[in-house]
């Protein structure tokens, strides 16, 4: 096992030591499985993007899906908990905010303070925690595009709510919710201010002109705070390991580098919908109202070991399915990739750039690195 695969495993197994074996158990008894307790399994990327795109059959809003875990928290009127016509039209009401021009100037404007001191310091000789930076660049570029203060709430406790989701578990427990419910209104308060203005530059003041009312507004901003800060946190350290434990120095981090360790990293590695009707996956009976657990980690790991080298065309079905498929593709994908160029950028001075230390974080939802220390040659 080469070192790049040793540490990846290390990272999954932290955050997921018995989920993250199982999986694994199961993809090799076939590309669709049923797991008691669990729901049907799904490790093919075919029959993964099938199940995503047929959004009659499978939907986000049954039991045991996504909404099923977070609309007690966020409402019943956010993209994640909407389906059919009503998902359509929020997605493209909210699409304005996420244009590739849009997100590049966010960044630009909100990244320039923390990376340049990221810049400075490595070039000063210190020790910097890139987890640390990743995660405080993220939650201001979040607070910019919903409307809270700069330098303002935690995300502490948002993280805490989303670590708290368990692949086995259908629903959070009464005290998680409550828990979620308070960090939540915590921290989207200031957001009420954007969307009694009317700034449609910001989530609450286009949500309020599509005539979402103030509880709907905060809900959405709930789920943009939960989720906008932890993908970026697990893959752009992770990525940076990749490249080193490979003999690659930041200056050689492309685009295909980056879309390649997106797949082996899979930033969003399982997706959950419930089956409307029954039906059959693989050949695999499935019942209506059952869930099926979609691994999109060994879906795209089955295209072999990292190699930024490949031919596109050898992963060319994927079409980056760690960010979904079909309706429910990723909204906020350019504004991740905006983020994850500006933080290679900041990096791309500092070839001999060394990872001083690392620690896998434990008992997360997404994989991730808790620390990497990086230190840069004077």
């Amino acid at each position: 096992m080469e070192e790049w695969e040793r540490w990846e495993r290390r990272v999954q197994t932290a955050a997921h030591p018995v989920a993250y074996r199982l999986m694994r158990a199961v993809a090799a008894r076939g590309p669709a499985v049923r797991v008691p307790r669990v729901g049907v399994v799904v490790s093919d990327a075919g029959l993964a993007r099938q199940v995503l795109t047929d959004t009659e059959a499978y939907t986000k809003t049954g039991p045991g899906a996504a909404a099923a875990l977070w609309s007690p928290v966020l409402g019943s009127r956010v993209l994640i908990t909407l389906e059919g016509a009503e998902h359509a039209a929020l997605r493209r009401r909210l699409g304005g905010l996420f244009t590739q021009g849009h997100v590049a100037g966010v960044c630009e404007r909100v990244l320039r303070a923390p990376l340049g001191g990221l810049e400075r310091r490595l070039a000063a000789g210190e020790e910097v925690d890139l987890v640390g930076v990743v995660r405080d660049g993220a939650a201001e570029v979040i607070r910019e595009l919903v409307g809270l203060p700069a330098g303002g709430s935690d995300f502490t406790e948002a993280a805490a709510v989303v670590s708290s989701v368990r692949l086995w578990r259908r629903s959070l427990t009464g005290r998680q919710l409550h828990r979620a419910r308070a960090a939540l209104a915590r921290l989207s308060e200031a957001a009420v201010e954007s969307y009694r203005s009317g700034d449609e530059s910001t989530v609450p003041g286009r949500l309020r002109a599509l005539g979402l009312d103030e509880a709907e507004a905060r809900g959405a901003v709930g789920l943009f705070l939960l989720t906008g800060t932890e993908t970026l946190v697990s893959f752009v350290p992770r990525l940076v390991a990749l490249a080193h434990d490979t003999g690659r120095g930041p200056d050689e981090i492309t685009d295909a580098l980056v879309e390649e360790a997106l797949r082996v990293t899979s930033p969003t590695p399982v997706m959950l919908r419930s089956a409307a009707r029954a039906g059959r996956i693989g050949g695999v009976r499935v019942e209506a109202g059952e869930r099926v657990v979609i691994v999109t980690l060994l879906c795209t790991g089955a295209y072999g070991p990292f190699s930024p080298e490949r031919d596109p065309s050898e992963t060319a079905g994927l079409r980056r399915l760690w960010f979904g498929a079909g309706p429910h593709f990723c909204l906020g994908m350019p504004l991740a990739m905006a983020e994850t160029r500006a933080v290679a950028d900041a990096l791309r001075g500092f070839p001999d750039l060394a990872i001083a230390g690392r620690r896998p974080a434990r008992g997360v939802l997404i994989p991730a690195y808790a620390r990497l220390s990086l230190r840069a040659a004077r």
